[in-house]
């Protein structure tokens, strides 16, 4: 049985609600993670309908997923504290990484797939291997020279100025690199996009923008760049800026 869903401000139940998708561009497959941490796999864009697959490996709901560079796995990460492993030739579970002391809020594939980063509710940046998808304890000094696939992480030498002073980390909610890796964008729960140039080291200051009424749950570049989509929460607001 699923221990608990998202809170939503809707009044569908948990398994037609979700915080999170993933699109792989190789084979074209749409991952939808419920909010009751069932996972869908659906097999096209323009065929939302047609479910291939099914999963109900997660015990709760789910945050954040990610497909590997080269579209082979799909690494779903879980408010039960576990990153989920399937293969995307049949969506077998082939692997957990466990290590985890809370939930998960982001998850990032290197580019050649063999390292995996997640960040949890504790605050812990932990990495594994990406075939084994066991802990490596020496993962930030070994990934030092890593180019990453995707850049949610919240923690990190990049981004350890994105937290104003006298906080403690919960109120950045997502943060996202650009394809050119000029710019940071961060969400927060004051209701504001944040953008960054890279690194964001302490004492650097952004340029803020306001637009959603509460907090901002994702943020998004596209792949060329061009714009940068968030995501508002009580808003429920998707917003595009265009970059200049």
């Amino acid at each position: 049985m699923k221990r608990g869903g998202a809170s939503s401000l809707t009044s569908f139940p948990d398994s037609q609600c979700s915080r999170a998708v993933a699109y792989c561009p190789q084979n074209g497959h749409i991952a939808v993670a419920h909010n009751d941490g069932t996972l869908t796999i659906r097999s096209s864009i323009n065929n939302l309908n047609d479910v291939i697959a099914t999963k109900n490996d997660s015990r709760e709901w789910i945050e954040d997923m990610e497909y590997s560079p080269d579209g082979s796995m799909l690494a779903v990460g879980s408010h039960d504290n576990k990153i989920y492993v399937y293969s995307t030739s049949d969506y077998s579970l082939v692997g957990k990484c466990t290590k985890h002391n809370s939930f998960i809020v982001s998850v990032d594939w290197s580019a050649d797939g063999q390292y995996l980063r997640s960040v949890c509710g504790a605050h812990e940046l932990l990495f594994f291997n990406g075939q084994t998808f066991e802990q490596d304890t020496n993962g930030a000094s070994n990934t030092v020279d890593t180019i990453w696939a995707t850049n949610n992480s919240k923690f990190g030498w990049l981004v350890d100025g994105i937290f104003p002073s006298g906080t403690d980390g919960t109120h950045i909610n997502y943060v996202d690199f650009s394809k050119d890796g000029n710019l940071i964008a961060t969400g927060d729960d004051y209701g504001l996009v944040n953008i960054w140039r890279n690194p964001a080291r302490k004492g650097h200051r952004p340029v803020s923008l306001r637009g959603h009424s509460e907090f901002v749950v994702r943020v998004s570049f596209s792949q060329d760049d061009s714009l940068l989509f968030s995501v508002g929460g009580y808003d429920q607001t998707l917003m595009q800026w265009k970059r200049n």
